[in-house]
């Protein structure tokens, strides 16, 4: 008999595990992505956020468009400040193929905001209605968004219920308001509050790392899926993880599983940017290392790297 945790949510005529891959930008990019595929097949993943001008401007160069179909299931992230640029960066994006757009109502970063974009659309509410109206009238996909408590001031609930009435397939909220960013506990009660309004799913995002913390957050909120975003940092297994907490079974992965993956996800990023891996690799090195025996002489050797033969030694030998 299925469980909770075992049944799949639905998001248009889509279904998805319960369990998903958050966005986080230079971090879960398409090499990360193309690592979790690996061990993990079917759960939704996101694209890293990017301008619905730069996607309509890519002539290439940019790349806002670099991932493969074997990422999919796949939900590619956008920002937008004005209704310009939407219709052409969803052609190019659902002529590349996805699986689900997703408009960013959250971002706190200051250079996000100062134009008008993530979380302080919720500042301006009649501006967010006409921007998710035009992605409603141009897609033919599911539409969802990911916003925050509020932008100055809370109103989540009022936001969510106009996504709502826009047509919006799903929505995720991290129940921190942008002056917060991402410090203070989230609040619990305004996510339960969303969740019991809408009739669209609800995920929650922030601070959900592993199964333990999942099954509190369902306690406090009831909502219907779970983004993690830095509880997959440098760990492209852990959905196969939540799985097997999720159905009570353990677990585990060594050392030399581990820094397997290290070289598998290098590699994979060699392919994405060329030499300039070596050192786009270096934001992971702490992550794929820690807890290793002399891990701290290890790390300065690998940040210190100037070749991908170097980082490769490095990792290789430490395997040894």
């Amino acid at each position: 008999m299925q469980t909770f945790w075992q049944e799949k949510i639905r998001v248009g005529n889509l279904t998805f595990p319960r369990f998903i891959g958050a966005p986080l930008d230079g971090i879960t990019d398409a090499a990360f992505r193309k690592l979790i595929r690996e061990f993990s097949k079917d759960e939704l993943l996101y694209t890293e956020m990017r301008h619905v001008a730069c996607v309509a401007n890519d002539k290439g160069a940019a790349k806002a468009l670099y991932f493969d179909q074997s990422e999919r299931p796949l939900s590619y992230q956008v920002a937008a400040n004005y209704e310009k640029f939407i219709e052409q960066a969803c052609d190019k994006i659902l002529q590349k193929g996805v699986d689900i757009i997703d408009l960013n109502v959250g971002c706190p970063a200051r250079n996000v905001i100062s134009s008008g974009s993530g979380s302080a659309l919720m500042g301006d509410l009649p501006r967010l209605q006409k921007i998710l109206t035009c992605f409603r009238k141009k897609l033919n996909i599911p539409f969802s968004i990911k916003i925050r408590a509020g932008f100055k001031e809370c109103n989540a609930l009022e936001v969510a219920k106009l996504a709502q009435d826009c047509g919006v397939d799903a929505l995720a909220i991290h129940p921190r308001l942008q002056t917060m960013a991402f410090q203070g506990r989230p609040d619990y009660a305004l996510a339960a509050q969303v969740k019991k309004a809408l009739s669209i799913p609800v995920f929650f995002s922030g601070g959900v790392v592993n199964f333990k913390t999942a099954q509190l957050v369902h306690e406090q909120t009831g909502v219907d899926g779970f983004l993690i975003g830095r509880g997959i940092w440098a760990k492209p297994w852990k959905f196969q993880e939540l799985a097997a907490h999720a159905a009570g079974k353990s677990y585990t992965v060594d050392n030399q599983f581990i820094l397997a993956c290290a070289i598998k996800h290098f590699n994979y990023m060699l392919e994405q940017y060329g030499e300039h891996a070596v050192y786009m690799f270096r934001k992971h090195v702490p992550f794929y290392i820690r807890g290793l025996t002399d891990a701290s002489q290890l790390r300065q050797t690998l940040i210190s790297c100037k070749t991908p033969e170097d980082v490769l030694n490095g990792l290789t030998l430490a395997l040894q």
